[in-house]
This record gives C-alpha cells, sequence and structure tokens, in this order.
C-alpha cells in the first residue's frame, strides 16, 4: 500500500477535530463543578495526563481510520467500518458533552458504556478489514474501559 500523505493528514485531522470539539465541554482550571462540587476518587489522574494521553488516542485512531480508508472498496464490510467509526466519534464528543457540560455523571455512565461497545464493534469491523487498523484502537479501548471505571465511581461517589 502507497502511503498517501494528504489523505493521512485528512484522517488524522478528522479525529483531531472531534478532539477540539470535546474541549469544548472541558472544564477550565478552577472550574466550580468538576473541582469543587463533584467528588472523584483518589486515582483519578492528574489533569496534566489527559490531553498528551487524548492526542495520542486520536492520533492512532486517525491511522486506523486512514489504513480502512485506503482498503475502501464498496464492500459493505469497509461501508459498515467507517459508520461504526464515525458512531463512535459521536459517542466520544457527546460524552464530553454529557459528563462535563451537562453535569450528568449517570447519563455519561450511559453514554460511555455504548462508546464502549460502539469501540468493540468498530475494532472488529475494522480488523476484518486490516488486523493492523484494529490494532490501533487497542490503546483507545483500553483508556475507554478505565475512564468507564473512572466514571462508575464518580457516579457513585456523586
Amino acid at each position: 500500500m502507497k502511503l498517501n500523505i494528504p489523505k493521512l493528514a485528512l484522517c488524522i485531522g478528522l479525529c483531531f477535530v472531534f478532539a477540539w470539539a470535546g474541549t469544548i465541554f472541558t472544564p477550565l482550571p478552577g472550574s466550580e463543578w468538576y473541582y469543587h462540587v463533584l467528588q472523584k476518587p483518589s486515582w483519578n489522574p492528574p489533569d496534566w495526563l489527559f490531553p498528551p494521553a487524548w492526542s495520542l488516542l486520536f492520533l492512532l485512531m486517525g491511522i486506523a481510520l486512514y489504513v480502512v480508508v485506503q482498503q475502501r472498496s464498496e464492500t459493505v464490510k469497509t461501508l459498515g467500518a467507517l459508520t461504526l467509526f464515525g458512531v463512535q466519534l459521536l459517542l466520544n464528543l457527546g460524552w464530553s458533552a454529557v459528563f462535563f457540560g451537562f453535569h450528568s455523571p449517570l447519563l455519561a455512565l450511559v453514554v460511555i458504556v455504548m462508546l464502549w461497545l460502539a469501540i468493540v464493534l468498530t475494532i472488529l469491523k475494522f480488523k476484518a478489514v486490516s488486523p493492523l487498523a484494529g490494532y490501533l484502537l487497542i490503546p483507545y479501548l483500553m483508556w475507554v474501559t478505565f475512564a468507564s471505571c473512572l466514571n462508575f465511581t464518580i457516579w457513585q461517589l456523586n
């Protein structure tokens, strides 16, 4: 497969548009609800960890998307994979909106469970197109698994 730099940049760029959109809902330092009202467990990661972790995850998502797009044909298998990828991107953004925007850990828990399932299905569909594309999403699944546990704990504490 020949490397198509513009297509790779477009795939990565699309993922980072969603990353950027999610930051609209991210609390500013000192935000009342997140920093002073919301109770979080002692194992809640420090704020500085989130930007590099999510940047790496969105980069891997963009590369995985590129690998699948490069294999694109008129088959339902590829179309289904790309559709699921879009669904998980929207759910990812939706989680930020619900948790940080609506201040609802319970509704966010529902969204993150749907996100987790969408990621699993996306991995399976991507892997059917290209094993590499599926494997590139495993760190994302691991992070969202951790985030789901964190979300559940925050809901329980509040």
